[in-house]
């Protein structure tokens, strides 16, 4: 994607980079904000006829972190087997497929899940038990998903873009870390407000 929507292969199709970027991030947080708001709403639903209360909410949330950090890296995720359709890049205009890729990809599930994190936010919106907090996680988690595409903004030379994978290949492990910090911050958070529930 990252080699794909850069201002060189932008340029390449006489397209312009900032326009594609922008609806893609728009697209991005869109399809985040759909997600969200339907897992919430499904958790204000089940909710509402005493299938999920609060505890138990709180308590599939944790499981489902720690049995992320567990499986995260060591076998293949449950999801889809697809990814976005690189033909739109030469059938569509550029705003079309910043904004089509873009809600695919921050709707989480319309293509391949690589890490549990994707997961744990559906189910933390899930555990709000409102559609519309629902609604803030989901967007939030599309737009921090868009947030790659936007570090292409320099590249714009073929030379740029391979040393730009070359950072992210020398980041991988880094960002890995990252993310099992902050789902382990979910973990405690959630252990937290779930004692304070019970109390």
């Amino acid at each position: 994607m990252l080699a794909s929507i850069s201002p060189v292969g932008e340029a390449s199709r006489g397209s312009r980079w900032p326009i594609t970027v922008t609806w893609y991030v728009v697209g991005s947080v869109a399809g985040g904000i759909l997600i969200g708001a339907l897992s919430g709403g499904v958790g204000q639903l089940l909710s509402g006829v005493g299938l999920l209360p609060p505890p138990m909410a709180i308590a599939l949330l944790v499981v489902a972190a720690v049995v992320g950090l567990i499986a995260d890296g060591r076998r293949r995720l449950p999801s889809l087997r697809r990814q976005v359709d690189e033909r739109w890049l030469t059938t569509y205009r550029g705003w079309v497929y910043g904004v089509g890729f873009g809600f695919q990809l921050g709707g989480a599930l319309f293509t391949t899940v690589t890490a549990s994190a994707t997961y744990v936010a559906l189910l933390g919106a899930l555990a709000t038990g409102s559609w519309w907090a629902g609604a803030l996680i989901g967007g939030w988690f599309g737009f921090v998903r868009s947030l790659p595409l936007v570090g292409t903004a320099g590249v714009h030379s073929a030379e740029a873009l391979r040393a730009l994978h070359r950072r992210i290949n020398a980041h991988t492990d880094t960002v890995a870390r990252a993310t099992a910090v902050t789902q382990t911050g979910v973990v405690i958070g959630a252990v937290l407000l779930g004692a304070e529930v019970l109390t």
